[in-house]
């Protein structure tokens, strides 16, 4: 969905007067932003709306969120007595104000940005936020329960680890396949997306059995809630977008310290990601082209795409355009990137600018290919390859996928089934750039 510019600027101004006041401050300015996108009347109406009409027409109809509240928030009510009960059963419902319904929203824009009520300090979680009345995807999997611990064949572990730094502290889990026997091997960094842990992205992108077959060793480092509260990768932070700094640094040294560990071999070092974590992806690979050979992005966003929460929200609905000041570091490593053309949580101009970033400056060529997914996507994939041949990056546009991991397995989270095999398709082209 591509919000209209002037409604843009207007979340940009709420989220500004939120991020130093309570929800009530930004009330009307939401509720002009809401009124410019067609989805209520406009702030003035307010006070007429509440007042009492001759007009037979029916009140219009109030403004409800597409997520229901977590289960046990009832519970917590307190129980009516039967009398009272049957009183509120037999009662007409009134639908909230415009401005009640404003403030509502105005609540749970924040809280959907991971912004802890009455802190101002800023987190943002990028799957679950999502309009009003727009469905994100209704794919099988999307958004369900994190997964439980992945299980491993005879013979393989997935074990615990944790590496610490200037920056913080950082845990992962790594995959060790059945038929490592002391060889060296390639390595794979797997960033998951918000809401998400190592095992629910190991189980949604079936990542670990793709290492079985290719015989490579996996690690999915961990963010923690302390961190973002909704676990999302702060790839819009600016003390996160430099070489040794914040997370960059923890995803490197996780890296290294494998490296120290066990027989990797370092010309095979990839690193992929799923949206906050393709975005860091993308980061992390760019600041340390020394160590990783190729990035894999799914539904992410450019190096250095914003710096702070609404550019951020701004890139993600709009999409991140090109910038002279955010130009990439030059020697970039190759990459693929998938995306898809249904995603209404990062947009697709997002993938584009991913692999324009890749090519820019360079003399590519171009080749474009159509297929399709029997029972599935269509999609389109396209290669960019220097002169000589070598392969500089892919992007593959999955039509009708949402924002979801294409290929994955429904035991995880944000996965859509129907399309191309992502975790294998990387893995194809990491073999080809190694």
């Amino acid at each position: 969905m591509k919000l209209p510019h002037d409604m843009m600027a207007q979340m940009r101004a709420a989220t500004s007067k939120l991020m130093g006041s309570s929800p009530q401050a930004a009330t009307e300015v939401i509720q002009n932003a809401l009124s410019a996108a067609g989805l209520m009347p406009a702030a003035g109406a307010a006070s007429a709306a509440a007042a009492p009409q001759p007009s037979a027409t029916p009140p219009a109809r109030p403004m409800h969120d597409i997520n229901p509240p977590p289960a046990n928030s009832q519970a917590r009510t307190a129980q009516p007595e039967p009398e009272v009960k049957q009183a509120q059963a037999q009662a007409t419902p009134v639908p909230p104000s415009p401005a009640q319904a404003a403030q509502e929203f105005a609540q749970d824009f924040m809280a959907r940005l991971g912004v802890p009520a009455g802190l101002g300090q800023h987190s943002f979680d990028m799957p679950s936020f999502e309009m009003p009345n727009f469905q994100p995807s209704g794919l099988p999997g999307f958004g369900g329960p994190a997964a439980a611990a992945t299980p491993v064949p005879e013979g393989a572990q997935f074990i615990d680890g944790s590496y610490r730094n200037h920056a913080g502290t950082r845990s992962y889990k790594l995959y060790i396949p059945s038929g490592y026997h002391g060889q060296a091997m390639p390595l794979i960094v797997m960033l998951h997306g918000c809401t998400q842990n190592p095992d629910d992205f190991a189980a949604g992108t079936q990542m670990n059995a793709v290492a079985e077959e290719k015989q490579c060793f996996v690690v999915y480092p961990a963010q923690t809630q302390g961190a973002n509260s909704s676990r999302c990768w702060n790839w819009f932070n600016a003390l996160d977008q430099q070489r040794d700094q914040g997370e960059p640094s923890l995803i490197a040294g996780i890296t290294q310290q494998i490296i120290e560990e066990y027989p990797v071999n370092e010309r095979e070092v990839f690193i992929a990601g799923l949206s906050a974590g393709g975005a860091m992806a993308v980061i992390v690979g760019t600041l340390y082209p020394e160590l990783f050979a190729a990035v894999g992005v799914h539904s992410g966003l450019p190096f250095a795409s914003a710096q702070d929460l609404p550019s951020a929200l701004s890139a993600m609905r709009g999409g991140a355009m090109p910038n002279p000041k955010r130009q990439a570091p030059e020697g970039g490593v190759p990459i693929i990137v998938f995306h898809g053309d249904r995603d209404t949580t990062v947009n697709l101009r997002n993938g584009e600018e991913v692999i324009a970033q890749a090519v820019r400056g360079q003399d590519a060529k171009a080749d474009s290919f159509d297929g399709s997914v029997p029972n599935g996507h269509r999609y389109t994939r396209t290669t960019h390859s220097q002169a000589d041949g070598s392969p500089l990056g892919e992007y593959w546009v999955i039509h009708g996928a949402g924002h979801a991991w294409s290929g994955g397995s429904d035991s995880g989270s944000y996965t859509d089934n129907k399309g191309p095999d992502a975790s294998r398709e990387m893995m194809r082209f990491f073999k080809t750039v190694s």
